[in-house]
């Protein structure tokens, strides 16, 4: 047999293992997580896509090469986990600077867990905690309970979540806030998070607007931004 037969015949049999290698699953599954992973920059509850990407990436791309002769894709998760990791660093970079820079001059961060009761505290309905702040100038994100009035809104209560607000719900009284928005500022109803900046004020009131039930919570002289 002639070297050029044996050479050919090699050739012959490298294509034939070459056309039936499998395309690898989790190859394809990196590649699809990865470009999932641009919803990581609508918030960071979703950094977890990128996170799995990269791991069934790295999975897929060490199976392969341990099996070279049935399986193919390596390209396919490489290409995943670069998606992944820029959509990754991208999207924590961003909600890095934004944390920083949203917080206007003088006001603190505020967030619904401070303004819960004191656990252990029997009978307690708002914290000392709200008694320090009373009178600061607070900054704190929130979704609009949802009114009658839809345009021009000046006054309006600041929830903490969706479910308070759009299944039928009504918050309790730690979880809302009466915001009054500082003239001549007004807003249009959204069903998305906002951001308010203002005076906090601990009084208790009855009739929260668009609301039953109490109140002990409000910013005033406000401000606010999505």
């Amino acid at each position: 047999m002639s070297t050029t037969q044996t050479i050919a015949e090699e050739r012959t049999t490298a294509d034939v293992v070459s056309e039936y290698r499998a395309l690898s699953t989790l190859a394809v599954t990196a590649f699809l997580l990865g470009v999932l992973s641009i919803t990581a920059f609508v918030g960071w509850v979703f950094w977890f896509l990128a996170l799995l990407a990269l791991l069934v990436g790295l999975y897929a791309v060490m199976t392969i090469r341990t099996r070279p002769e049935e399986l193919t894709g390596e390209g396919l998760a490489i290409a995943g986990m670069a998606l992944a990791a820029i959509c990754l660093v991208g999207s924590v970079g961003l909600f890095l600077y934004e944390f920083k820079t949203e917080l206007p001059p003088g006001h603190q961060r505020l967030y619904y867990a401070f303004l819960e009761p004191d656990a252990g505290v029997p009978g307690q309905v708002t914290p000392d905690f709200a008694d320090k702040i009373d009178g600061h100038r607070v900054f704190i994100k929130g979704y609009i309970y949802p009114g009658l009035k839809k345009e021009g809104i000046r006054r309006f209560l600041l929830v903490r979540d969706k479910g308070d607000c759009c299944f039928g719900g009504n918050p309790i009284v730690t979880e809302r806030i009466q915001v009054t928005l500082a003239e001549p500022h007004r807003l249009q109803f959204t069903d998305r998070k906002i951001k308010v900046a203002g005076k906090f004020r601990l009084e208790q009131a009855g009739g929260a607007v668009d609301a039953g039930g109490g109140l002990y919570y409000h910013i005033d002289d406000a401000s606010w931004s999505r």
